[in-house]
């Protein structure tokens, strides 16, 4: 199999993993960056439950279609600014996890309370502006925001995240989605008192902060890739 059909299996698979995980239903999208180029594979207009390999848009980073049938999701600039902006990056993902858009409408911010979360210490921009990115300069506020963290949380929107290639910024989402959801659950045992979770500390945070290695990304790739496989859609 030549290696853009890999790269175009890895974005549809990583569409299918966000919307059987919940991480998004209706909405949301991923993407990846063709190597070395300022262009991008993302499905076209509908839920990313819906994604096939053979059904991609090429995008680049202007936010010309440059090939494939349909148009693309609304808020395709979210991806094309960022790969505009990163030279590193080579996957994102856009989602509206709840736990994560609770924890962005709680005015709480992200806390490493769990191993998975290692990797977001000191890593998660926010962006507070309400709406959605639909132009190319809301795009470069959104890609401006992250800089150079891996993830954004975005207020009573959802997450975007960005990672060396589509598996990585996907499994990036499930952890983030996993922590943040973690971290309610502890708000709420502790009758909403933040002081009461156990955070890890900086030097705590550090000692598993590998959890989107490569070895770790591709356990977990190969776990939701099973999920999604078995998952119907909407379930």
């Amino acid at each position: 199999m030549q290696a853009e059909d890999l790269l175009r299996n890895d974005v549809a698979l990583a569409n299918r993993i966000i919307e059987r995980v919940g991480l998004s239903n209706a909405f949301g999208h991923a993407s990846a960056r063709i190597p070395g180029t300022s262009t991008f594979l993302l499905p076209p207009r509908r839920s990313p439950g819906f994604a096939d390999a053979s059904a991609l848009l090429l995008v680049d980073t202007d936010g010309n279609v440059l090939s494939g049938d349909g148009s693309p999701n609304s808020e395709f600039w979210i991806h094309a600014r960022i790969y505009a902006a990163r030279s590193d990056i080579g996957g994102v993902v856009h989602a509206h996890p709840p736990g994560c858009v609770c924890l962005t409408q709680l005015g709480q911010p992200h806390r490493v309370v769990h191993n998975q979360g290692g990797s977001f210490h000191d890593s998660i921009a926010e962006y507070e502006r309400i709406g959605l990115i639909r132009t190319r300069e809301l795009g470069d506020l959104a890609a401006h925001r992250l800089g150079r963290n891996i993830a954004l949380m975005m207020r009573g929107h959802g997450i975007t995240t960005a990672g060396v290639d589509v598996r990585t910024a996907t499994i990036a989402a499930v952890f983030l989605e996993e922590s943040a959801s973690l971290q309610l659950r502890m708000l709420a045992a502790a009758g909403g008192d933040a002081t009461r979770i156990r955070a890890y500390t900086s030097e705590e945070s550090e000692r598993v902060n590998d959890q989107l290695s490569p070895a770790i990304v591709q356990r977990a790739w190969e776990y939701y890739a099973a999920v999604a496989g078995q998952r119907p859609i909407g379930g």
